[in-house]
């Protein structure tokens, strides 16, 4: 008996120390593989997004990992889920890691502020991208032209209804840069024709869902629509589809983005028209521009991206 259990309490030791030994070895080399990439000089930039539960937003994260990859830079991405104080706590964060450059996506261009500044304040350079910050140190704004995407939008439903008839305006975020100023763009052009009335202007904050639920809404009270404006794609497909559930045709559906999933729904012939702008060309430019501010280089203050009309 003495026997079988010196046997047991010596193999229970090795495998004891065997244990510690598997457990130890994996840890050391973590810590080694962290040390070997913070001393090979690879740059970290942070990217801050409003939301990834929006396509177009997933686009722009892939476009700025692709460069990241090519330029051999190491990228950090904090989600906001379109909450303003989340994004604001996530910046701090990426300021706390000492990152070189933040890319921002503000959720609320007016909310931001106080983190831009405060990264302005330990040295960081911020640019952002899509929609604009309105305060603090920004050292280049990339987008599109919302403004001009927003008369093209109105031109063109001005155009497929005829110059008259009762349009419906889908708004963003309040708040959103973005937003404003696609309904600016919208309203220079429809604004100007008496003959055509916007009966219903309402916040459905980017989002597929809410825009379906908003615009039901709407049709319940407006019986006559010919028109809608939805300042994002989620927004429109949503507004669509409760026009197709209330058996309204023959409404002209306008959004903005140029998603995978409204470029298909205008080849199905079921949107009429989407404003394109290129998110992944957005996030590619962010990244190239933080690499350039990095080496000490120059950049413009605002960069444009090109837009287009994709139309049945």
């Amino acid at each position: 008996m003495n026997s079988l259990l010196k046997t047991l309490l010596a193999g229970s030791i090795v495998a004891l120390v065997a244990t510690a030994c598997s457990k130890e070895g994996p840890q050391s080399g973590g810590a080694e593989a962290s040390a070997a990439a913070a001393d090979s000089g690879q740059p970290t930039v942070g990217l801050a997004l409003s939301t990834q539960n929006n396509p177009f937003f997933v686009t722009l994260k892939k476009g700025a990992e692709d460069e990241a990859k090519a330029q051999g830079i190491k990228l950090v991405t904090v989600d906001a889920q379109d909450d303003a104080a989340k994004q604001i706590a996530s910046i701090e964060d990426l300021i706390q890691k000492k990152v070189k450059v933040i890319l921002v996506n503000p959720t609320d261009s007016d909310a931001v502020v106080s983190a831009v500044k405060a990264a302005n304040a330990a040295g960081i350079p911020v640019v952002s991208l899509d929609r604009s910050v309105n305060g603090g140190e920004v050292a280049a704004h990339i987008a599109s032209d919302n403004v001009a995407g927003g008369k093209m939008a109105g031109e063109f439903i001005k155009e497929k209804i005829a110059g008259k008839g009762n349009v419906v305006e889908l708004e963003g975020i309040a708040g959103a840069s973005a937003a404003r100023e696609r309904g600016k763009g919208f309203h220079d052009v429809v604004d100007g024709d008496a003959a055509i009335k916007v009966v219903a202007k309402q916040p459905a904050d980017f989002d597929r869902a809410k825009g379906m639920s908003v615009m039901e809404n709407i049709l319940q009270g407006q019986k006559d629509v010919a028109a809608v404006f939805a300042h994002n794609d989620e927004m429109a497909l949503g507004a669509l589809q409760a026009l197709e559930s209330a058996g309204r045709k023959n409404v002209v559906v306008v959004g903005f983005d140029a998603t995978a999933d409204a470029v298909a729904a205008v080849k199905a012939g079921k949107l009429s028209a989407t404003v394109a702008q290129k998110p992944e060309l957005i996030g590619k430019m962010g990244v190239d521009t933080a690499k350039k501010l990095i080496d000490g280089q120059k950049v413009e203050k605002s960069i444009p991206v090109p837009l287009e009309l994709v139309k049945q």
